[in-house]
């Protein structure tokens, strides 16, 4: 069966649902990832893409309490904590050099709408040549029903006040019985579409992601993935796709476990083979660690995302990795695995 896959790989053709579920369920790692690198080699060549960008997480409070999600908290609850946009202001300017910044946090009770455009006209007027990459499909949902706004209505403000593209969060699994299981509370996967396709058709770009490694199955995954492509072929609004691994610790799913090194590079490279109108497969560090980060990218990936300098969510469940890395280090990551780096801004335009 990959023999076969292989060849119509390698021919240009594009797989089938059944054959990549085929890929998540052999033991064969290393075909899987020799085909992933030619598609990645295909695609980006050697180059490999990092950026520096500073991850702002405004607030822990949230309406939703999501069993998967250790980070959230309600108002009033020891650890619950919200950053002023001053706050955030100071935080940024520490760092002038970064050419993007990552905002996403709770669905806050009582911070208005206008509050949030606010944040982005604040980090805009301080720092004009930032990108502001921000708000999940699930806060820009949020944001449609304490404003009253349209969908279309709440993106073209969020982009008037300065959003520049959207990060991929929120999409968790789209299978619905998964979703009622670990987050019921959330947006379903058909709304994350609609949000992103809406997104899309008012020329906003951004990222998609899976969360991995809970209670789905291979054929869940396959299926969360074939959305993904379909819409992609619809639009063409997507930039980068992010297989995100499940942390556990401090969730209420403590029984799930960890995701193994190998489940997380077969991840990758099923998603490099599968999703071929994808230009970018990222290997977000945080998440995986700047070592298994390091090794994916001979298995598909062609971007590590980038320094962070300050990210809470994954680390509230558990992540080993640092919280920061700078660009020599991801520089010299990248150079090890036998790539070339190559700095982006956020449009994945090279700045070197």
């Amino acid at each position: 069966m990959l023999g076969r896959i292989e060849k119509r790989v390698i021919s240009g053709e594009r797989i089938t649902p059944e054959e990549a579920l085929a890929l998540f369920e052999s033991d064969d790692i290393f075909t899987i990832g020799r085909i992933a690198s030619y598609v990645a080699r295909k695609k980006n060549g050697d180059d490999v893409y990092f950026i520096q960008n500073h991850h702002i997480n405004p607030t822990n409070i949230c309406v939703n309490r999501c069993r998967f999600c250790a980070f959230s908290r309600s108002k009033g609850e020891e650890g619950a904590y919200e950053i002023s946009i001053n706050g955030i202001i100071r935080r940024l300017k520490r760092h002038r050099y970064i050419r993007e910044v990552h905002i996403v946090g709770g669905l806050h009770p009582d911070w208005p709408f206008e509050y949030y455009l606010d944040i982005l006209r604040e980090v805009k007027r301080h720092l004009p040549h930032v990108h502001i990459k921000a708000f999940t499909a699930v806060e820009i949902d949020y944001f449609t029903r304490i404003s009253g706004l349209s969908l279309r209505g709440v993106l073209m403000r969020l982009k008037e006040a300065g959003l520049d593209l959207i990060p991929g969060g929120g999409a968790e699994i789209f299978n619905k019985r998964v979703r009622k299981r670990i987050c019921p509370e959330k947006i379903d996967g058909s709304r994350w579409l609609e949000v992103m396709e809406k997104a899309h058709r008012v020329g906003l770009r951004s990222n998609a992601t899976m969360l991995y490694g809970h209670i789905e199955s291979y054929r869940d995954r396959v299926d969360h993935l074939s959305r993904l492509r379909r819409l992609q072929d619809r639009t063409g609004g997507f930039q980068a796709f992010i297989p995100l691994a499940f942390h556990q610790l401090n969730t209420d799913m403590g029984g799930a476990g960890y995701v193994s090194g190998i489940d997380d590079l077969k991840t990758i490279a099923v998603s490099r083979i599968f999703l071929d109108n994808f230009q970018h497969i990222k290997a977000y560090w945080i998440m995986l660690g700047e070592k298994m980060a390091q090794l994916a990218l001979n298995f598909g990936a062609d971007d590590i995302d980038g320094t962070i300098i300050e990210e809470r969510i994954t680390h509230s469940a558990g992540a080993t990795s640092g919280y920061r890395i700078s660009k020599d280090e991801l520089v010299n990551l990248i150079k090890k695995a036998g790539k070339r780096p190559v700095e982006r801004d956020s449009f994945y335009n090279p700045l070197n």
